[in-house]
């Protein structure tokens, strides 16, 4: 079976894993876990407190630092059946391109990974090839955060990671922050009749809300000139809102549910700092003034650090080599790779697939993207034996 087969076959198998963020993806873990046992790897499985979600680290090659890590995340978004033309959760095959849930996002570049693994384990490598494979990412890269630990306290020290997100192959050298929030407005509720005596908490989300959208427009005054990104400035956006129980009655709770795509630290911090001076001078004394139990508590769901974009990077130069591609862009989206970069690993995103097609329904992979990321990786392998031939 030639390469792109067996990673078509592999792709097949990831797919019908219907590993939601909601749900377990040690079905998946397990299965890789056997393909990369079988290639001689040694293996490293960590789960999370709920003991339903693990992350995968697995090594091929010689035992030292300098590793190159190929990176992926296990979870994907909901898909609605009743909204594809196909199973979501089976691959299906039509005029070039494999139809399901996660085949480019990420699942395309996982299944490239594990096809590869028994020629990297043949290949007399110069320097490790680990293989890291995470859980929730799609809601706020909880396994990648919690594997940066894992790996620093087995005292591994890579010095690239190659993040495979969809990206048409291209070269990603930077992309925003993603800082995910949930903000619950307390308040008192009573009759809709006589609003005065209770605390509405709908309306003090709003008033934050409005807040929010205010320094939306302040944010925009602080983009820095000849910003790569698009937009060029940090934004922020509300995703969700729920309270109140019927129009009669004073709402007593509210949550809201919003995001900062931070460009730089200080941007974040500049919001931060502006959101709770206004809830502890403004907002809280006006809701306490009539009813003491009263609050507002901002919960973060996720504070994911940007990839910054750096004048020297041993990841983009290996990666423009192994493509040929001398191009290096920057996207608005976030991924795993800031958190790679924050841990001191040189990074870079590049993986079949676009993310045009990531999030929704009849999601697919182009075969010959697949192919395009076999060759990357093949040119890997051969040039960190080539490395070890000449040492």
């Amino acid at each position: 079976m030639d390469m792109l087969a067996r990673t078509r076959e592999i792709l097949g198998q990831l797919i019908a894993f219907p590993t939601v963020s909601s749900e377990s993806n040690l079905e998946l873990i397990a299965y890789a876990a056997d393909l990369l046992s079988d290639a001689g790897a040694t293996l490293s499985l960590s789960r999370d407190e709920s003991g339903t979600k693990a992350n995968l680290f697995a090594t091929i090659g010689p035992v030292g630092d300098g590793g190159i890590v190929l990176s992926g995340h296990t979870d994907v978004v909901p898909a609605d059946p009743s909204e594809w033309a196909s199973d979501p959760f089976a691959l299906t095959e039509r005029d070039g391109r494999l139809y399901g849930r996660g085949a480019c996002d990420m699942k395309g570049f996982i299944a490239a990974a594990l096809a590869m693994a028994p020629r990297f384990a043949v290949a007399n490598l110069s320097r490790p090839i680990h293989f890291a494979l995470t859980y929730d990412e799609e809601v706020g890269c909880l396994g990648a955060r919690a594997l940066m630990g894992e790996i620093e306290n087995a005292g591994i020290r890579p010095s690239v990671a190659i993040i495979g997100e969809p990206t048409s192959m291209r070269i990603i050298e930077g992309h925003k922050g993603c800082y995910e929030y949930t903000t619950e407005f307390t308040g008192l509720e009573g009759h809709g009749s006589q609003p005065g005596r209770g605390v509405n908490a709908v309306e003090y989300a709003t008033r934050y809300i409005s807040r929010l959208l205010e320094l939306g427009e302040r944010l925009k005054e602080r983009a820095q000139a000849g910003s790569r990104f698009d937009p060029p400035w940090t934004t922020v956006q509300v995703g969700r809102i729920v309270g109140g129980t019927a129009r009669n009655v004073i709402a007593g709770a509210c949550s809201v549910e919003w995001e900062m795509r931070p460009i730089r630290l200080d941007d974040a911090a500049f919001v931060q700092k502006d959101l709770g001076n206004y809830v502890d001078t403004v907002l809280l004394p006006a809701m306490r003034g009539i009813s003491p139990g009263c609050g507002i508590v901002t919960h973060t769901i996720g504070e994911v650090e940007g990839l910054q974009v750096v004048a020297q990077s041993e990841a983009r130069d290996m990666v423009r080599e192994l493509t040929g591609c001398d191009d290096a862009e920057v996207v608005p989206f976030g991924t795993e790779a800031g958190l790679f970069q924050s841990a001191g690993i040189s990074s870079i995103i590049c993986g079949p697939g676009s993310i045009a097609q990531a999030h929704k329904p009849d999601e697919f992979v182009a075969i010959d993207q697949l192919a395009a990321c076999l060759e990357m990786l093949d040119k890997l392998s051969r040039k960190l034996g080539a490395e070890a031939g000449s040492a």
